[in-house]
C-alpha cells in the first residue's frame, strides 16, 4: 500500500505492522532530507503532489513490485509538506523468504516513486530563493533526497 503523509514518519511506529513469520528478510529505505545539493546548502524541503494521483500512480508501482519479485509485503510512505534537516521524507519496507528478492524490489520501487509519482518538491536554500525541482529527475540521486 502507498500512502501520503502530511506528519513526521516515525518508522519505529510502522515496521511491527510487518512482522510475518514466513519472513526470511527485512529491507527498508529512508530517504532523508540532507543538508546539501549539487553545491548548494540546502536548509530544508517542500513537498506538494495531487494525491489521488500520486496514491494511484504509487499502489500501480507497489502492486507491480508483488508481480515482479517473490515478496511477502510491499510499503511505501512518502511525506507531503514542509521537511526539515534530517526528516523522513520516503520510507520503504519490502518482506521477502529471501534477502535477493527484498533488496531489488526495494531498489526497484524506489527507483519508480522517484521518477513516476507526481509529486513536486521545492528546495530552499541558505542564502538563496528556494526553486521547484522536478522529482522525476531525481532517480539519479543527485537530488536532497
Amino acid at each position: 500500500m502507498f500512502h501520503i503523509s502530511n506528519k513526521k514518519i516515525f518508522p519505529g511506529d510502522l515496521i511491527s505492522r510487518f512482522d510475518n513469520p514466513e519472513a526470511g528478510a527485512v529491507v527498508t529505505f529512508e530517504g532523508k532530507v540532507r543538508n546539501h545539493n549539487d553545491g548548494k546548502r540546502v536548509s530544508s524541503l517542500e513537498y506538494q503532489c495531487y494525491k489521488p494521483m500520486a496514491i494511484k500512480e504509487g499502489n500501480n508501482i507497489l502492486n507491480d513490485a508483488a508481480k515482479i519479485f517473490d515478496v511477502l509485503d510491499v510499503y511505501c510512505i512518502h511525506a507531503e509538506g514542509h521537511l526539515q534537516i534530517g526528516d523522513i521524507a520516503v520510507w520503504i519496507i519490502v518482506t521477502s523468504k529471501h534477502r535477493k528478492a527484498a533488496y531489488e524490489a526495494n531498489q526497484y520501487i524506489i527507483d519508480k516513486v522517484k521518477s513516476c509519482v507526481p509529486i513536486w518538491k521545492r528546495e530552499h536554500y541558505v542564502n538563496e530563493d528556494p526553486i521547484w525541482v522536478a522529482c522525476h529527475q531525481c532517480g539519479g540521486g543527485h537530488h536532497a533526497i
